[in-house]
């Protein structure tokens, strides 16, 4: 990875979802702007706040897919995250693990 690209791999399968009352979305239907998680895969060598591992925050509108070796993976600038979820960032007694 070159300067401030990030890797992530989706974590979201397109498709039916269900809402949290256990309602079933059909993957037609029509949502307002979603944002998305997604698992970091790799790093360029000028990301300061992601780490490979790290689940980010981003919005799929955003993106640029690429296809390694047959596994879909969306490629962006560090600065077109919303949020950090890492488990190195709970280690303080006031952190919730949100780096926002």
């Amino acid at each position: 990875m070159l300067h401030d690209r990030v890797l992530v791999r989706a974590d979201t399968a397109e498709g039916e979802r269900r809402s949290s009352g256990g309602i079933v979305i059909p993957a037609t239907a029509q949502v307002g702007r979603r944002l998305d998680w997604a698992e970091v895969v790799a790093v360029g060598q000028n990301v300061r706040t992601v780490e490979t591992g790290d689940r980010v925050l981003y919005d799929p509108e955003d993106r640029a897919e690429v296809e390694v070796r047959g596994v879909s993976y969306v490629l962006m600038r560090e600065r077109d995250l919303h949020a950090v979820a890492a488990e190195r960032l709970q280690d303080t007694d006031d952190s919730t693990g949100l780096y926002l």
